[in-house]
């Protein structure tokens, strides 16, 4: 019989799978003490991250004292749960650094766009304009407070896309 935790991965490095904690190339969980309850949570976290991406509750083992063991299906069900977390939390970053809207009617619709760059000495939005076959029609760089509204949009564009919108 083979001990499961001596087995290497493809990359050469021996994979964890203890029954409190699991790991691969990527990811480690590791079954800890709920500090709210009696309980158990499992923490998954990303190699190279600071905190874990996903801290959830754990399921008691037979003996209603401790926790279940992590075995391979739950381990796999942890890591694509924690994937997702980290793709809608990029996702969100993403919708918030990012907003346009459209302005004009007809053939002469113009998409204007603000970009949010979160720099730590200089943060500062990009505003830009583009018409339907993608021409950049203009672009401004603003503060990164900027409200892009269709109103405020709208605006830029009929003054002819100054470099300090209002």
């Amino acid at each position: 019989m083979t001990d499961i935790s001596s087995t290497a991965d493809e990359s050469g490095t021996e994979p964890i799978q203890t029954p409190t904690l699991w790991g691969d190339e990527q990811w480690t969980a590791r079954i800890i003490k709920n500090e709210d309850d009696d309980g158990w949570a499992v923490a998954m976290t990303r190699h190279g991250d600071p905190e874990p991406a996903l801290v959830g509750p754990w399921t008691m083992g037979r003996d209603k004292k401790n926790p279940k063991p992590l075995d391979t299906p739950a381990f796999h069900t942890l890591v694509k749960t924690a994937n997702e977390v980290l793709r809608r939390h990029e996702q969100q970053l993403h919708a918030q650094l990012n907003k346009h809207v459209f302005v004009g009617h007809g053939t002469e619709r113009i998409r204007v766009a603000l970009r949010i760059v979160p720099d730590e000495d200089n943060p500062h939005g990009l505003l830009s304009a583009q018409d339907e076959s993608g021409t950049t029609l203009g672009e401004a760089r603003v503060a990164p407070t900027f409200k892009l509204t269709a109103t405020s949009a709208e605006a830029w564009v009929e003054n002819g896309y100054p470099s300090k919108p209002r």
